[in-house]
């Protein structure tokens, strides 16, 4: 019976990295996922824990989570999210630290991904930590859109109707 998880993985070997790098995986994130090397950046671990959840990898991400934080790990909730996303891409927003001489550093990302055919994006700040030369993720905090900024003044309730119908906005299009 064909895997479809099989298939990422030997399509990914020859095709550019699920993190969009521009790196063919094999050259990017597998070496991180084999754990034949431990990625040198926090950004580095970051495009690897994405590719992960793309492959369906939850003890890649088990892994890379500091200890400290693997207890309270969902790791079901994890697997759920893999399987129903479809992964549509990675965009690194900002980095702070997290370079090969660093001890902590953040990463600020939007993960794209459509969820029952609707589009979605996962905006996080992430906190990475090193322990022994080895970077780890710590911790995320979602980033909320910002306010809605209105771009054309306010219609108050009293005022004309901007359809040109001659009566009230609240009797009018307002109520629609």
């Amino acid at each position: 019976m064909h895997n479809p998880k099989e298939n990422r993985i030997i399509m990914s070997e020859i095709q550019e990295c699920h993190c969009q790098s521009g790196k063919p995986f094999a050259e990017c994130c597998e070496p991180y996922i084999k754990g034949t090397a431990h990625a040198p950046t926090a950004e580095a671990l970051m495009r690897s824990r994405y590719t992960a959840y793309v492959l369906e990898d939850i003890p890649y991400l088990t892994r890379t989570l500091h200890p400290k934080e693997r207890e309270d790990f969902d790791e079901a909730g994890a697997v759920k999210w893999a399987r129903e996303a479809d992964w549509q891409g990675l965009e690194i927003v900002r980095t702070e630290k997290g370079g090969v001489d660093d001890s902590t550093g953040e990463v600020e990302f939007n993960a794209s991904f459509k969820r029952h055919g609707s589009p979605c994006t996962h905006h996080e700040l992430a906190e990475f930590r090193k322990s022994e030369g080895i970077w780890y993720f710590y911790d995320g905090k979602m980033i909320s859109p910002g306010p809605t900024v209105r771009t054309e003044p306010k219609i108050g309730r009293n005022e004309p109707c901007p359809c040109g119908s001659g009566k009230k906005y609240k009797k009018c299009c307002m109520i629609a």
